[in-house]
Order: C-alpha cells, then structure tokens, then sequence
C-alpha cells in the first residue's frame, strides 16, 4: 500500500513539474534555462511530446468512459455496481425507470434501501464476493395470476486483485415466460384434442348400443303398447302382472339410471367431439345481441337457494354500444360465454362462499384498437394459485362428483385459442372472486364494419 502512494506522489510531482516547464516555455519563449544548450533543447521537445501524449490519453479515456456509460445505460437490464458491504457504486438508466431513483440519489446508498423489492439477500452477495462465483437466479416470481412478473438475477464478483465487488443484472422476462408457459398450454392442449377425438369416436359406438337397449327394455315392458300386450297373452301372461313385478322391484329406476348415465356420457363424448374439431363457419356477428341471448339462456344456472327461498344474483351489464360485428362462429362464442356464466354461477352456490352477501356477476364488452374485449366476474369466493394454474386443462374440476364434467373451460380454451386466434385468461384471488377476460381479433385484415353497414339496426 505504501509503494502504491509514494508512486501516486510521485507521479503528481512529475507531472506538475511537466505542467510548470510547459507553461515557462509557452509563456516565456526565450526563456532558454542558459541559452537554451542542446540537453534542455532536447529535453523541451519531449516535453512539448509527453504533454500532447497526455492530452491525447485523457482524450481517449474520456471517449471510452462515454462511450461504457452509453452500453451501459441502454441495457434494457437492470444493471447496478455495488460494493462488497452492498452499496451502490453504478447505477443505469433501466434501474432509474424501475425504481423512480436517479443515479445521483442511488449511488452511495444501500442496495437494500435503494431496491428493497429486489429478491435479494446480502448473505448472497458475501459468498459471491467471497467464493468469486457469479450467481444465478432464473424465472423469480413476483405476485400472482394476470399481475405476476418473472425476472433473471444474476450476481458477477469482480476479477481484480485491487477492486472487491459485484454487478448485479436483472432481466425482466415476463413476456418471454408468458410466451412459453402459452405454447406449453398450446401443445398440451393439441396432443389433449387428438387424444380426445380417438377415446370419443372409441366410446361412442358401444354408448349408442347402451342407450339403444336401454329404450327398447322401456319400449318392450311398456303397458301402453298393444304389441306387448299380444305378445304377453300369446305365453299366458298379463303384461300389468308383469309390469307390476318390474315396478315392485325397481327395475324402471334401474333402467332410468342407465340411461342418465348414458346421458351424461354422451354429453362427455359431445364435449370431446367439440374440443378436437377444426374450423367452423365464421360470420359477421353482433356480440351485444349475442351476449344478451347467452343471459337469457344463462337465466336459470343463477338461482341461489337461501333460508328465504330462492335468490337471484344481481346481473350488471357494462356493453360498450360502439362494439362493432366481428367475424365469429357465433355458436361457439355462445358456448364460451354460457360456460363462463355456469362457471360464475356456480362459484355463488360454492360452500366457500358462504351466506349469499350480495352475489354479483359482471358481463362487459369493450374493444381496443385490435381486439374486442369480453369480461364475466363473479364476486364469489375466488380460487387459489394452484388451481388457477389448471383451470383450463381437460377434465381439471373443483366441483362435487357428478357436478361437472371438467371440460367446459378447456373446451372454451380451444374455441377462443384454436379457433378464433383470441385469448381466454383468468384472474383470481382466494376472497376477491374471479375474473374470465376473453380478446378476440377485432376484424381479419383490419377492415371495419360498423352495424348500421351490416344492417342490424334497420
């Protein structure tokens, strides 16, 4: 350390002695030292030499720091310099943005105080400092659901004997997670709809079958019919004895059972037909008139049995009436919208909502430059995480046995996703209900069509 400060103090006599011969010799120019013998001559051009070199250097030096400042500060990345102890020492632009800190009020504080939202522990920055490995952190969650922001962090020790530190990178990634997290869902949901095509052209025929036969057992011990009456008299039987056995043993309920069961598993095989089919035949279509159906349809699912009687949850419609027609299968969205109000519905009638406290559901419909926008909310109990991460997979259901088949939201995943090139997404709190955002291509092309152009309101 001493050797490092009498070289300092030695360069800082050197050259203050250059400064001052300079100065003699510009100022004075027949100042000669002795009339000026061939050493000092000699001497004074190299000093005239060493003081334009200097000049050049912190010329060169100057460009390089701006021109490290400009990298540095159009890094889209966070990029902070810190000390071993964790203080700032550099501080660029994106970190200026994140934080609403500048450089000059960031520099010299701690990077706990300076950046407390950054997922980081000093005890990290000490082995990294210490060990010199950089450290690594990818994907770091912050908040959930629609809101959630993934980032990369990434601690680098610096190499110097002379200098202990660390820079510190961190990436926004959302959009890239987001991006990937969706083709996961994309691919998954293409291999689910091949898988379900095959197992609902494998179930159907032997299901017919079931329901089949089970009609005729109806048919064939019916009563009513003059061909069982004939035929029960031909072997000297009584078709009401014989009916009267059937009813005295339950077998009509046994049968009836067959055939609700079948029922059911036709709709399962419907569904699954649905959810792997390809193109439908799109048309102009005025989504207000659509969305006013799918309520009237929907009416029934939103009744709410309380110790009072029967309740109604309040239905509050938010319609943007300058929504122009867009070009939709028209069956398809109805579908979509009537699952998400059965799925609001039911969310009310859930037991973790407990007594009724105002039970709303919200349809609205809105549009932005390129979309046009559906939203249906429910302020019932919400969902955790874990299951907002499932929710639109095939045969994913929170409800009770026999409530649900769990194919309604990923049958509507397909529709908007696969067939409408749209995006269905959800937003959830355990407490704060729950919200289904659906965007759908304003017009292919960009072309616009306003209603009184399609007729609707003549």
């Amino acid at each position: 350390m001493l050797t490092n400060i009498n070289w300092l103090f030695i360069t800082i006599i050197s050259v203050q002695s250059l400064v001052l011969l300079f100065v003699l010799f510009r100022r004075f120019p027949g100042f000669d030292l002795g009339r000026s013998p061939p050493s000092l001559q000699k001497t004074k051009h190299q000093l005239y030499r060493e003081i334009a070199r200097h000049e050049v250097t912190e010329e060169l030096l100057r460009e390089t720091q701006q021109y490290l400042n400009c990298m540095i500060n159009s890094m889209p990345a966070i990029l902070i310099g810190i000390t071993p102890d964790g203080y700032i020492t550099h501080w660029n632009h994106s970190a200026e943005k994140v934080t609403g800190l500048s450089s000059e009020e960031a520099t010299g504080s701690h990077i706990e105080q300076a950046f407390p939202s950054l997922p980081l522990d000093k005890s990290v920055i000490d082995e990294t400092v210490r060990s010199g490995i950089p450290y690594s952190r990818k994907n770091i969650k912050d908040g959930s659901g629609a809101q959630a922001r993934f980032t990369n962090l990434t601690i680098y020790p610096l190499v110097s004997p002379e200098i202990r530190g660390a820079v510190i990178i961190a990436e926004d990634v959302t959009p890239r997670v987001r991006m990937e997290n969706l083709l996961i869902q994309n691919e998954k949901m293409m291999g689910l709809g091949e898988l379900a095509a095959g197992v609902a052209h494998e179930i159907n025929n032997p299901l017919a079958a079931i329901l089949s036969n089970a009609q005729n057992i109806e048919r064939r011990t019916s009563t009513e019919l003059d061909a069982n009456a004939e035929i029960a008299a031909e072997l000297g039987v009584d078709i009401s004895v014989i009916r009267a056995y059937l009813d005295e043993r339950e077998i009509p309920d046994f049968i009836e059972n067959i055939r609700n069961a079948g029922d059911r598993a036709a709709k399962i095989v419907k569904n699954l037909l649905e959810f792997s089919r390809g193109e439908r035949n799109h048309q102009f279509t005025n989504l207000q008139e659509l969305i006013s159906h799918s309520l009237d349809l929907a009416h029934k699912n939103f009744e709410l049995e309380t110790p009072d009687g029967v309740e109604f949850p309040a239905v509050i419609e938010q319609i943007n009436p300058n929504v122009g027609p867009i070009s939709c299968s028209a069956s398809e969205i109805q579908q979509v919208l009537l699952n998400l109000l059965r799925n609001a519905a039911q969310a009310l009638k859930s037991k973790d909502y407990g007594p009724p406290l105002n039970p709303e559901i919200t349809i609205s419909l809105d549009q932005s430059d390129s979309d046009v926008i559906i939203e249906v909310s429910d302020n019932g109990p919400g969902m955790t995480e874990e299951v907002l991460t499932h929710i639109f997979e095939p045969f994913y259901t929170t409800k009770d046995v026999g409530k649900g088949t769990g194919l309604g939201l990923s049958v509507s995943y397909f529709i908007i996703k696969e067939h409408h090139q749209g995006i269905i997404e959800a937003e959830s709190k355990p407490g704060d209900g729950t919200r289904f955002r659906i965007k759908l291509p304003r017009m292919a092309g960009g072309t616009t069509v306003s209603l009184e152009a399609l007729g609707v309101y003549n």
